[in-house]
């Protein structure tokens, strides 16, 4: 049985005022592209979910070997990206969701998932902050396919976590990388402030 990784970026990212936080600089590079070359690191096929009206993130990523969709109805919500993704991954396959938007996540994050998966392939396992408060990325198995399939709207997948909650195991990743997102300009600027890392707008 085989895992692989759906990246969810099709989000429209309303709250930037006009920016686009998949696009924000870390570690000198694209948000988008980050998160995307940690994940090639888990040897794990990658899929992208894109909307179709932001050519610069699918340009920030284009020399990456990940399979790219486009998602038509991005602003149907976040489930919309996550079954259009699901479509296109063999059916038999365990899913890693992963948002785009968690700029602490790191490869070894996700590996830490991967090899988890490995040892429980019939669990749910969602990543948590050192503290035990639940974030991203979440695997589930094959055989819940068809519940995600069946989700509406922006709730991703939290209707199957609670449905199935007797299947979650949380695997708790350092400090906050599992939790940290940032959605606003005023995020973005606390978070780099706290780093120490001067924003390079």
């Amino acid at each position: 049985m085989i895992m692989h990784i759906l990246i969810l970026a099709a989000g429209s990212a309303s709250r930037m005022r006009g920016g686009d936080k998949l696009l924000e600089q870390v570690d000198g590079q694209p948000q988008l592209a980050r998160i995307l070359q940690a994940a090639l690191q888990t040897g794990l096929p990658v899929t992208v979910a894109l909307p179709p009206d932001r050519p610069d993130r699918a340009a920030a990523i284009a020399a990456l070997p990940a399979q790219k969709i486009t998602v038509t109805d991005p602003a149907q919500g976040m489930a919309a990206s996550l079954t259009a993704g699901l479509a296109s991954l063999p059916p038999t396959a365990g899913v890693m969701l992963l948002l785009a938007d968690l700029p602490e996540i790191t490869a070894q994050d996700l590996i830490t998932l991967r090899d988890a998966w490995a040892q429980e392939p019939e669990a749910i396992l969602r990543g948590a902050a050192a503290d035990g408060t639940p974030g991203h990325p979440v695997c589930f198995p094959p055989d819940l396919r068809d519940d995600l399939m069946t989700l509406k709207g922006d709730e991703g997948a939290r209707a199957v976590l609670v449905r199935h909650r007797a299947r979650l195991r949380l695997i708790p990743l350092p400090d906050h990388h599992a939790t940290t997102d940032l959605d606003t300009p005023e995020d973005w600027a606390a978070w780099r402030a706290a780093r120490g890392t001067i924003d390079p707008h």
